[in-house]
């Protein structure tokens, strides 16, 4: 489908114009600029556009989006079962655990470009694997396919680089894409130090050329500009006249401009960059109500309405800054101040470690009882509370592709594969009318020839053998 017609442009400048969508957003570029970019033939991208679709109903319809940070599809898959409506994608996770040159890294761009899109890829793929499932199975209830809120770092380059990570970003199935300011070569985990800032400018340019990425593509994506002005202290030119008035006359030995950071060089950072935005962050040092209610106050004096994001850090030590009370209400009081995306960037990382850590040592010391032990506990939240790896066998899709396999052969394979595994002897007890199943009444559907699903009342077999088509559907 050709994209060269006037008409189709002053729809879009229409839309633009128009559309509460885009109500705030500066485009420092023309339609032709956009119509002249994206070829001859629209691709559509079907999650990513879907995601920034659904983000942003979320941000307008509730108090706030919370969201855990995600390493691998599995983390992804948990996180919506439980409830959680967004997932976000974090750099520092990438680096520590999840990247695509296979190292262990600290969060300082040391690994390849490419390496948060491919792990958003992974986590639509499982996601779309869940839904597949529950599909086949006849169960509806959960939107598998949650936001993906990504971390692009300071872009891995200059504003070209920009432009091709976010196009990577978005064909990967991004929902939100954010950027800091940071010089992308000298890039730090913002709780470390030595970081150093770009001119305003320059940051503005790379959110320009995400937004004409994502303009190009044709996708509503979200862009979120995070600074890191309230403890950076080096910038690497005077040039933006907007960034002299925090220069100490320091200089380094590389020739970084000493700045005196803070929440108000943070807050002049903010309203740089709103109106290039959706949402936006600042990083900060410590959790402090006060210092959120400033940074908002001032964002929104001048821009009403802007969306703000707040990272409630694993960098933090919590009970040591707050008391309970305060951290019980901490969201709440964020979500009341405007800050409508919160999120643990590290969560991912940390419950891994430890989870897997309390495994290993009662392991060591009591062998088996351990891994029973956690068993058990994955049992009792099956039943309480809708865990489903436990049964990690129709969890990875085994049902899902035993449908597929009866499909292809009418009805007539012997070769599926989980009636007469040890999951649906073992994990399914229920047993009706005298006849031995292998799985409850959920895990109990066999295909007609002609590809529909039987259910338990139509069985009258008193054992499922090797010759038996069962697929799973809800065990």
């Amino acid at each position: 489908m050709g994209n060269n017609g006037n008409g189709n442009s002053s729809r879009i400048g229409m839309d633009w114009q128009s559309s509460p969508r885009w109500a705030g957003i500066t485009r420092p570029y023309t339609v032709q600029d956009v119509e002249r970019l994206r070829g001859s033939l629209h691709i559509e991208h079907t999650l990513a556009r879907q995601g920034a679709e659904r983000l942003w109903e979320l941000l307008h319809r509730d108090s706030y989006v919370p969201a855990l940070g995600a390493m691998t599809g599995n983390q992804a898959v948990q996180q919506v079962r439980a409830g959680l409506k967004a997932i976000y994608v974090s750099g520092w996770q990438v680096a520590a655990d999840a990247n695509d040159a296979g190292q262990m890294y600290p969060d300082q761009s040391l690994y390849p470009a490419n390496s948060v899109p491919n792990l958003c890829r992974r986590i639509n793929q499982a996601l779309t694997r869940a839904d597949q499932i529950h599909h086949a199975e006849g169960e509806n209830g959960v939107h598998w396919f949650a936001p993906l809120i990504a971390d692009a770092e300071a872009g891995f380059g200059g504003n070209l680089n920009a432009f091709e990570l976010m196009k990577a970003m978005i064909e990967a199935g991004a929902a939100c894409v954010h950027f800091e300011d940071q010089l992308s070569s000298a890039k730090k985990c913002g709780h470390l130090g030595g970081k150093v800032l770009v001119p305003t400018v320059e940051a503005i340019q790379k959110l320009v050329a995400a937004r004409l990425a994502a303009d190009v593509l044709g996708v509503p994506t979200l862009i979120m500009a995070r600074t890191d002005a309230d403890s950076a202290h080096l910038l690497t030119s005077d040039v933006d006249p907007r960034d002299r008035e925090c220069l100490t006359g320091e200089r380094t030995p590389e020739g970084f401009y000493g700045i005196r950071g803070g929440i108000e060089s943070a807050i002049a950072r903010a309203l740089a960059y709103a109106p290039y935005v959706e949402l936006i962050w600042c990083e900060t040092s410590h959790p402090d109500l006060d210092e959120a209610r400033q940074f908002a106050d001032a964002v929104h004096a001048k821009y009403p309405g802007k969306m703000l994001a707040y990272n409630c850090s694993p960098s933090f030590n919590w009970k040591k800054k707050l008391d309970d009370a305060t951290i019980a209400r901490f969201q709440t009081e964020l979500a009341a101040m405007g800050y409508k995306f919160q999120f643990i960037t590290l969560a991912g990382f940390h419950s891994l470690n430890l989870s897997m850590f309390e495994l290993a040592r009662q392991y060591k010391v009591t062998g088996m009882s351990a891994y029973s032990q956690l068993q058990e506990e994955e049992f009792r939240s099956e039943l309480e509370q809708g865990y489903e790896a436990v049964k990690h066998q129709r969890f990875v899709g085994t049902g899902y592709f035993d449908a597929v396999t009866q499909v292809i052969a009418g009805g007539a394979s012997s070769v599926t594969a989980l009636a007469g595994s040890t999951e649906a002897a073992q994990f399914a007890p229920t047993k009706l009318q005298g006849h031995s199943k292998s799985a409850t009444d959920a895990v109990s559907q066999l295909m007609h020839g002609d590809g529909r699903l039987i259910s338990t009342v139509e069985l009258q077999i008193a054992e499922p053998g090797p010759e038996e088509s069962l697929m799973p559907s809800g065990d």
